[in-house]
C-alpha cells in the first residue's frame, strides 16, 4: 500500500463513526468486490481495530443538484445502513468544518433519502431526516417470556419501542436481542429501544441496534421515533406536536439529545429534526496492517497511528 488509508473518529452524544473520504472513488480500487462490510467490520471491531459503532464513507452524488454530498454508512456487522442520525450528524460536522459543501444548509444523500442539516451554535449540530413511514402502536409481543406492548415506526430504519418504570433497570443486554429478532419485526428486524418517562417533554432512551448487535450509547434515529411515539401516547400538548417545543432525550451515555417534529393536518409526521452535540476524537492513519485485514489480504496483528 502507498498511501495510508486517513480517517477521522467522531462522537455524537455517545455514537462514535469512523469517517473516511472517498469523494473521488479512489479508495474503492483497493476494496474487492463487496469489500466495503468487511473493511467496515475490521475497523469497527474494539479492541482489535478502530472501534466504532459505524464507518462512514463520504462520496460523490451520483446525479447533480440532488445534494450537495453524499454518505454511505455500513455497520459494525458488515451491513450497509440506510441511514444513521447521530451518524449523519457526524457526518455533516466533519464535511463542513473541511469546507467540502456550501455553509448553511448542507443537502446529504443517504440511501434513505436527502437529509439536510446545519451547524448550530457550538457543537451542535441539526439533521432533518426523512419523514417517519409505517408507524403501527399497541402491538402485542412476548419476548423472553415477557408481555410487553410496544410501538413501531420507521424513521429511515425500524424502531419498535417498548415503556418502563425505570429504564436503568432494564436488562438490555438480554431482551433487547430477543426484540430485536422478534418474528413480527422480520424479516428486516428492528432496532429495540427502552423508553421511560421522565415528565413531560423528557425522557430516558436505551436502544440495542442492529448492525451493532449491541446496546449503544445514543441512537439519533431511535431518539426520534421514541420522542414521536411517546409525544402521541401520551398525548402531550401540542407545542410538542407542532414543532414549537422540543422533546429532551437523555441517552445512555448521558448526553442530552433533542428531537422536534410536526403533525399536520392529514395526521402525518413530517419536519423530523434531531439536534445533537459533536465532536472530533481524533483523526488518524490506518497501519498496513491493519489495513490488509481489512481488505482482505494476510497480515498480523492491527495497529492504528494516530493524532488528536
Amino acid at each position: 500500500m502507498t498511501e495510508p488509508i486517513q480517517f477521522v473518529k467522531l462522537s455524537g452524544s455517545g455514537n462514535d463513526f469512523i469517517c473516511i473520504d472517498n469523494r473521488t472513488g479512489g479508495f474503492d480500487r483497493l476494496l474487492p468486490e463487496g469489500g466495503a462490510g468487511r473493511f467496515a467490520a475490521v475497523l469497527c471491531r474494539r479492541g482489535l481495530g478502530i472501534g466504532a459503532d459505524g464507518l462512514i464513507f463520504a462520496v460523490q452524488p451520483e446525479i447533480e443538484g440532488v445534494s450537495d454530498i453524499a454518505a454511505r454508512f455500513f455497520e459494525p456487522d458488515g451491513s450497509e445502513a440506510r441511514l444513521c442520525g447521530n451518524g449523519t450528524a457526524c457526518f455533516l460536522y466533519w464535511v463542513t468544518c473541511n469546507g467540502w459543501v456550501p455553509d448553511g444548509e448542507v443537502r446529504i444523500l443517504t440511501p434513505a433519502g436527502v437529509v439536510r442539516g446545519r451547524n448550530g451554535k457550538g457543537q451542535y449540530v441539526r439533521v432533518c431526516i426523512p419523514d417517519p413511514q409505517e408507524m403501527k402502536t399497541d402491538l402485542e409481543v412476548t419476548v423472553a417470556g415477557r408481555a410487553l406492548k410496544c410501538d413501531f415506526v420507521v424513521t429511515g430504519v425500524p424502531h419498535v419501542i417498548t415503556y418502563v418504570d425505570d429504564v436503568d433497570r432494564v436488562d438490555v443486554g438480554h431482551l433487547g436481542p430477543a426484540l430485536r429478532h422478534h418474528p413480527r419485526f422480520q424479516p428486516a428486524g428492528a432496532n429495540a429501544n427502552f423508553v421511560q418517562v421522565l415528565g413531560e417533554g423528557h425522557i430516558a432512551l436505551r436502544t440495542f441496534e442492529f448492525g451493532v448487535e449491541a446496546e449503544t450509547l445514543a441512537c439519533g434515529t431511535g431518539s426520534a421515533a421514541a420522542a414521536i411515539l411517546t409525544a402521541l401516547r401520551f398525548k402531550w400538548p401540542e407545542k410538542y406536536t407542532s414543532g414549537q417545543e422540543v422533546v429532551r432525550i437523555r441517552t445512555r451515555g448521558g448526553h442530552t439529545l433533542q428531537v422536534e417534529f410536526t403533525v399536520n393536518e392529514h395526521g402525518g409526521i413530517v419536519d423530523v429534526c434531531l439536534h445533537t452535540v459533536v465532536h472530533q476524537v481524533y483523526s488518524g492513519a490506518v497501519s498496513e496492517d491493519l489495513a490488509a485485514r481489512a481488505l482482505g489480504r494476510d497480515a498480523p496483528a492491527a495497529g492504528v497511528s494516530a493524532s488528536p
